[in-house]
């Protein structure tokens, strides 16, 4: 028996359930549940395996300590073979799990000694103080797993080269419409932005750019949610938020119709550090939907849209440069699709899930001597 626990993604995270557990559910019939805490219930997901609710969602604070302990107890009764859990701040109960004789799998979905360095909500000191911590957690317990699971060769390299495995979040294709759906220059005059929403993530720069583009019926369409209130009522507040098309939380069929039907898709995140040494899952879905994409100029994201040719890249901190790209989309449909074709083959070619998949479970069962 497998379990995949978190007490900090939601259930229906896309690495984790839609990629993860789909795939494992697939090699390992039966034998796969998804333990999460959102206080959602009990559901059977339609592949057939459990996702367990160990609980409601608590506050930072509560949940490392008493949503943890649930979490752990919740494992200890489930009894799995490997228990693969995708929080830092679940690792302490991932080591009491392994002294428990259960197989433990930590994965890494970013670098997370950064992100805490750059995350604009703790106070200056702890973003200062707590990255070397993180580190030194991750490394003193590195011992206790039986792999470690990471996106980037970045993050890859920061751990060891023996027990570390590379898992890119590349999408699966078989959840997004052929392109030819609608051809570019009838779909409405729309650009897209799919996921969490946040100043970092530069959403007030993208309603700057919907509001410099002078074309009456242009709006941007947001699929996604505010994971900090504080926000939500800034962006709110923009004079130019009567141009949003604001979706909310949207499921992945969903997903897929909106970008069935825009003009292009944007991933215009500030250069922050940690995020441009990320390749942005909502890159590659673009992609995948056949949707050109205008991005910010970064070079590892240079790399990927240069040589494939699938977009346009800009300066994230100048709006009038994203308003430019988009301006230019408009204008130049035949082009525009052409770009949206070559992204969907080079995800069809190189960019897609099946190859990670195939990893992840050659990791699997090099942990269960198969």
């Amino acid at each position: 028996m497998i379990a995949h626990f978190s007490t900090v993604h939601l259930r229906d995270d896309s690495r984790i359930r839609s990629k993860m557990m789909a795939s494992l559910n697939e090699r390992y019939p039966g034998q796969v549940a998804l333990l999460v805490q959102d206080g959602l219930g009990d559901e059977k997901d339609e592949a057939g395996y459990q996702v367990i609710d160990t609980g409601p969602r608590l506050g930072r604070i509560r949940r490392m300590s008493l949503g943890g302990w649930k979490m752990f107890c919740a494992i200890i009764r489930f009894r799995p073979k490997i228990a693969h859990f995708h929080d830092p701040e679940l690792i302490p109960w991932g080591v009491l799990l392994r002294l428990y004789g259960i197989r433990v799998i930590y994965d890494v979905h970013e670098d997370y000694p950064e992100a805490v360095s750059e995350n604009y909500r703790l106070p200056a000191v702890i973003r200062k103080l707590l990255p070397p911590v993180v580190r030194f957690v991750e490394w003193i317990t590195t011992p206790f797993f039986s792999a470690i699971v990471t996106v980037t060769p970045q993050i890859q390299a920061r751990f060891p080269k023996k027990k570390t495995v590379l898992v890119r979040n590349w999408p699966r294709v078989s959840e997004f419409h052929e392109p030819v759906d609608t051809p570019m220059r009838e779909r409405p005059l729309e650009f897209a932005y799919v996921g969490t929403i946040t100043l970092n993530r530069n959403i007030l720069g993208m309603i700057d750019a919907i509001g410099l583009l002078h074309t009456a019926n242009a709006v941007l369409r947001l699929a996604g949610d505010f994971p900090i209130e504080s926000d939500r009522v800034v962006v709110s507040k923009h004079p130019e938020w009567r141009r949003v098309n604001f979706e909310g939380w949207v499921s992945r069929d969903g997903i897929a119709d909106i970008l069935a039907n825009t003009r292009g898709g944007l991933v215009v995140l500030k250069p922050v550090e940690h995020e441009m040494l990320t390749l942005p899952i909502k890159l590659f879905e673009y992609m995948a939907a056949g949707v050109p994409v205008i991005a910010s100029d970064f070079p590892l994201w240079r790399e990927i849209v240069d040589s494939v040719g699938c977009g346009v890249l800009v300066d994230p901190n100048k709006p009038e440069e994203i308003a430019a790209a988009m301006r230019w989309m408009l204008e130049n449909p035949e082009e525009t699709e052409t770009m949206g074709q070559r992204g969907r083959a080079a995800v069809l070619k190189q960019f897609n899930w099946d190859n990670e998949a195939e990893t992840l479970i050659q990791t699997y069962e090099s942990i269960l001597g198969r």
